[in-house]
């Protein structure tokens, strides 16, 4: 759920490892002021990047973080995270970022605050673009994660994180006893409705078209499920509320259909149109899949460009969890630690 408050927090300082911390090099840093060559450059600032910061940093890297102008990935838009591990209690998802970023500082993570612009990996060093800057790093880290598509409504974009969301698996346990309301057809809007019956009373499934996209067993289960009602040939043209959502407005989409929008009551919308991954930057530099998320090349998170290495939603379109991210992240760092190594050791 998303959070229109001012991210805080990003001054935090926790104490984690066993390892001496660096010191303070991002104290000292500042995006403008920030080297621009390295071992390691990281692109991206949600999860994958920033576990791939912090474990890079506790090896002795240095790396480079280019998070982006709106550092921090989907969680930035996420009110409060009950499902990432060691926070019982839940946490904001800004609060979760602030705290994974102060610890990739800590350890010596340096942090650029600007988007990429483009690459070149075609030799090395490979070379990044970021403000009229040019960053130079023997090895590269992709975690540029992937976008939520929305319905592009003002009133979707005011009310998210009051009951607007993208991600059931996220946020449904919020909407317990409530009625909500989820847009799609695809395979990925059946299961949220789907898993969203766990919580809600009803499940209203709004699709513009008079068919689903989804797979025939997901089609047969929504239709059989008792708690989801089927809303065909219908589309979200507002939400409305002040403070939380309240209801949203449907319009006929049926070819020549003039009736007045429909006000359907609900205490929460879902948004699952699907996600973009963030692959624009790269120019075409990597390979992407059908849907245009990268491309492993085996059962590491090695690219097929040596020395470049990807983590997070930019290639995993089936979880999409912060926790999944960041152990990605984690397995990133550690392949490039290695590869690193292994081309110091043979002089290359």
């Amino acid at each position: 759920m998303a959070n229109t408050e001012t991210p805080k927090g990003f001054g935090l300082a926790i104490d984690f490892g066993a390892v001496a911390p660096a010191p303070d090099p991002a104290v000292a840093t500042t995006t403008s002021t920030a080297p621009t060559e390295a071992k390691l450059l990281i692109l991206g600032s949600g999860p994958a990047g920033l576990t791939a910061a912090i474990y890079a940093a506790r090896a002795g890297l240095a790396p480079i973080v280019i998070g982006g102008y709106a550092p921090g990935g989907q969680l930035m838009l996420t009110s409060e995270v009950e499902n990432f591990p060691g926070f019982p209690d839940g946490i904001d998802g800004p609060e979760l970022m602030a705290k994974m970023r102060a610890q990739a500082e800590r350890f010596g993570s340096i942090m650029v605050d600007q988007d990429v612009d483009r690459v070149d990996l075609s030799a090395q060093p490979h070379r990044v673009w970021s403000a009229g800057r040019e960053f130079r790093a023997e090895a590269i880290i992709v975690a540029t994660g992937a976008s939520a598509l929305w319905l592009g409504l003002e009133s979707e974009t005011r009310l998210r994180g009051r009951g607007v969301s993208a991600c059931a698996t996220c946020d449904g346990f919020f909407f317990k006893g409530q009625e909500v309301v989820v847009v799609g057809g695809g395979d990925t809007a059946l299961e949220e409705a789907l898993f969203l019956t766990r919580f809600a009373t009803k499940v209203h499934l709004v699709h513009r078209r008079e068919t689903f996209r989804a797979s025939k067993i997901m089609i047969s289960r929504v239709e059989a499920h008792p708690l989801i009602q089927l809303h065909m040939n219908r589309e979200v043209i507002e939400v409305l509320g002040e403070k939380s959502t309240e209801a949203v407005m449907l319009r006929d989409t049926t070819p020549g259909a003039t009736g007045a929008p429909e006000r359907l009551a609900t205490g929460g919308l879902f948004v699952a149109i699907g996600h973009k991954p963030n692959t624009a930057l790269l120019g075409g530099a990597l390979p992407v899949d059908a849907a245009g998320y990268l491309q492993l090349e085996s059962d590491t998170t090695a690219s097929q460009i040596d020395g470049v290495f990807i983590a997070g939603d930019v290639h995993d379109h089936r979880y999409r969890q912060a926790v999944t991210a960041a152990g990605d992240g984690c397995r990133a760092a550690l392949d490039a630690e290695r590869w690193l190594a292994e081309r110091d050791a043979s002089g290359s």
